[in-house]
């Protein structure tokens, strides 16, 4: 009897825990307020679009979704004030494409380990870069870029934002791919850079929509090809680089996207990326995306962590044939 006593209040427990472990996993998400860190400053673009779409979310999730600027330290200072987040989905951190894909590869140390800190949920946003020269510059395309910069035998000059940048990698990775070197101008400011561009003191640079296309509206420069696979919806008579043979497949681009503490469940960042992905659909945050000069870029976690593991393989020769360190 006492035998028998002992396997049913066994079994009882068990049901009670197993019980107890359903309700747990099927609590509602989120059942507390969201902090997002970004390592964005206020009021940049990227912060903007966070923002926006941290307003649906709340609207939507019922709880406050806040939005935690923590910029600088190329990122570190962001990833440090995130370290402690619990993986429950109630604290997020929002990245750029370098932090995630390129740092791996410039800094010989990093603070963190992208691969093991982290688990994907979904791209916030993502911009195209444009090739951009003089006014009276007399190339046309990015073949007739290249074709220059072979002929000056390395002593093209071409600028960016600081060593490191989209605008430098972007410059490397079409060195690489077209068998040519060129000389790297960084600049301070994005006013500095395509100030110089206009007056031919570098003769190309990268640019997204948000940086160069002030002065390409104010007539002082010239978007000649869009490193993307299409053109852009935004300059549609501008032509991509892919509708050039000797030019295709060079793409350069940036995205901001949501991360979580590893070990949050899938459930979870599931979730949060399909609600994301119905906050970006919503015809004020499209249009307002559009004034940005933003792409929505739709992937599920698990195709965001393979694009991913795509891009910083992508990088590792590139960055390593320059020689390029940041630390």
């Amino acid at each position: 009897m006492l035998n028998r006593r002992k396997t049913l209040t066994a079994v009882g427990l068990g049901l009670l825990a197993g019980a107890w472990a359903t309700g747990a996993l099927a609590a509602p998400f989120p059942s507390k307020p969201v902090r997002i860190i970004t390592a964005s400053s206020a009021g940049s673009g990227p912060d903007v679009a966070m923002r926006v779409v941290a307003e649906k979310l709340s609207k939507k999730w019922g709880q406050p979704v806040i939005v935690d600027n923590r910029p600088g330290g190329n990122g570190f200072v962001a990833v440090g004030a995130f370290r402690q987040a619990s993986p429950d989905g109630h604290e997020l951190i929002n990245l750029d494409s370098s932090h995630i894909t390129t740092h791996p590869h410039t800094f010989s140390k990093l603070p963190y380990d992208p691969q093991k800190d982290f688990e994907p949920i979904r791209p916030i946003l993502l911009t195209d870069f444009f090739v951009v020269v003089a006014k009276d510059s007399p190339y046309k395309t990015l073949e007739d870029l290249v074709a220059a910069a072979k002929a000056r035998n390395g002593q093209m000059p071409y600028g960016s934002w600081f060593n490191g940048s989209p605008g430098h990698l972007g410059g490397l990775r079409l060195q690489a791919m077209q068998g040519i070197q060129m000389m790297h101008i960084p600049f301070k400011e994005m006013t500095q850079l395509y100030t110089a561009v206009a007056a031919q003191e570098v003769q190309w640079a990268l640019g997204s929509i948000a940086s160069a296309g002030p002065m390409e509206k104010a007539g002082k420069v010239r978007f000649i090809g869009v490193a993307a696979p299409a053109r852009s919806a935004i300059y549609p008579s501008v032509p991509s680089v892919n509708e050039t043979p000797s030019t295709r497949g060079y793409e350069v681009n940036a995205w901001f996207g949501l991360f979580a503490p590893k070990g949050t469940p899938k459930a979870v960042r599931e979730k949060i990326a399909a609600d994301v992905t119905e906050a970006l659909a919503s015809p004020d945050i499209v249009e307002r995306y559009r004034n940005l000069g933003y792409n929505r870029m739709d992937m599920t976690p698990d195709a965001f962590a393979e694009r991913i593991a795509q891009e910083t393989k992508g990088w590792a020769k590139i960055i390593d044939d320059a020689n390029l360190k940041l630390d």
